[in-house]
């Protein structure tokens, strides 16, 4: 026992120092002298010149980073790295003819972007890398320190970016710096072959926000979204991620032929959820239903006898129709259309003629409103407020219709075949003969009546 506390009284700490760092250096020597190139090694900074790194990764002597190999801007490792600053690197040559270990942090980076990038395209994910540089054929990135690239087929709204009369290639150079959502499609780590997708990485976020959107909308919401298509059917919204159709129909109250009409891509708009297709994963839009039902101000804005502007929208054998107002349109019967017979309204109007016309009949609550353009048409002449004053034979008083021609047998009879389409032959005036078939207007007619 006593010889053993003499023992340890004896023993001399700097001594033990010294073998033990001995020790702990031979046993890293020996780990480090079985370096391949290819390994990849941890190590700490601890000299910076332009010319070359030191790094202690624990052998006898410090490996070297050349200065192009550490990947700074302008090859100037001072500008990217100072003493203390741990590093991963790559060996490049285990021990070069001075017996330093030469490395390289460039590709000890791309080694380790390999790596993660093996991991998401087994899991499928999306990534994000800068657009570094570009070919004719697409978009160079660096992806985890990997150069990788974006085939022109798989960049997105390409044709979009930069003025219309802009050539591809100013376009690829345009996007230098960008940061692009991307999928990997393609990787084969021996060829050193990347291939990314942007339209792959959209898609399928776009999908997930469609979704998780189908699960929130309900019919009635109002969203504000962003017109991204025009088709002839309608116009597809963004609703931020997934896009709703607003149908031809449900554009506006008024006659629309082609969404351009109202609508062009860019466009931001309020719009009203209609219908959720869940199980079809499909979206029903409306513009117009955030309007004022025109209907519900017919009968403050118009009344029986008013003369209005109209723009003819169609033509049909028993007469035309004309819109008065954005989504109010009457009917004009073919009776009302001349003082003449006619045997269809193309040979007085066409579409897209603009008329005055007298309002004969307003029934608002079947969104039915009668017109008459003959009558628009004699208000409007010298000759027409004698006859408005003079009284039939029966000694009716025309009022607000003028020519006993055109007054038919009974009032019910007028409305009813105005509005419903149904063609019917002139009729005489209480009391006055019929006129001839192939006879045109009497001249004698209103002088007669008022003798």
């Amino acid at each position: 026992m006593i010889d053993g506390q003499f023992d340890d009284e004896t023993r001399d700490p700097t001594q033990e120092a010294e073998q033990g760092l001995e020790s702990w250096l031979d046993s890293h020597a020996t780990s480090y002298a079985n370096l391949r190139r290819g390994d990849v090694v941890d190590g700490v900074v601890v000299h910076v010149d332009r010319d070359e790194v030191l790094v202690d990764i624990g052998a006898k002597s410090e490996a070297i980073v050349p200065a192009r190999e550490v990947g700074a801007p302008g090859d100037d490792p001072t500008r990217l790295l100072k003493v203390g600053d741990q590093v991963v690197a790559y060996v490049l040559q285990p021990e070069d003819p001075e017996g330093h270990v030469i490395l390289s942090l460039t590709k000890a980076q791309a080694e380790r972007g390999w790596r993660v990038l093996q991991k998401i395209f087994e899991d499928g994910e999306t990534i994000e890398a800068e657009v570094i540089d570009h070919n004719k054929g697409g978009l160079i990135v660096n992806v985890h320190g990997v150069r990788g690239f974006v085939p022109l087929s798989q960049i997105v709204d390409l044709k979009r970016t930069g003025a219309p009369d802009e050539s591809i290639e100013s376009r690829l150079a345009g996007m230098h710096g960008r940061r692009l959502l991307l999928k990997v499609i393609e990787m084969n780590r021996r060829r050193n072959r990347l291939i990314l997708s942007e339209r792959a990485a959209v898609q399928e976020r776009r999908q997930r926000e469609k979704d998780r959107l189908l699960v929130e909308l309900q019919e009635g919401d109002i969203r504000t979204g962003r017109v991204t298509s025009l088709c002839d059917f309608g116009a597809f919204v963004d609703l931020g991620g997934a896009d709703g159709l607003i149908h031809l129909s449900e554009l506006s109250w008024g006659q629309v032929t082609h969404p351009s009409q109202v609508l062009k891509v860019g466009d931001e708009v309020e719009v009203y959820v209609v219908g959720v297709d869940r199980e079809k994963k499909k979206i029903a839009l409306s513009l117009k239903r955030l309007q004022a039902e025109p209907w519900t101000r017919v009968a403050e804005r118009y009344h029986i006898g008013q003369v209005v502007k109209g723009r003819i929208t169609k033509l049909a054998p028993f007469g035309a129709f004309a819109e008065i107002d954005e989504g109010v349109e009457g009917l004009i019967h073919i009776s009302e259309l001349s003082d003449e017979r006619i045997t269809h309204p193309r040979s007085v109007i066409k579409e897209g003629d603009e008329v005055l016309l007298r309002i004969i009949r307003i029934d608002a609550q079947r969104h039915r409103l009668g017109l008459s353009l003959r009558q628009a048409q004699e208000e409007g002449q010298e000759s027409f407020p004698a006859v408005y004053s003079t009284q039939g034979p029966s000694g009716t008083t025309l009022g607000d219709v003028a020519g006993l021609r055109s007054l038919p047998e009974t009032s019910e009879t007028t409305e009813a075949g105005a509005m419903e389409g149904a063609e019917r032959p002139p009729m005489a005036g209480a009391g006055a003969p019929a006129p001839a078939e192939d006879a045109g207007p009497n001249p004698s007619h209103r002088a007669s009546v008022q003798a």
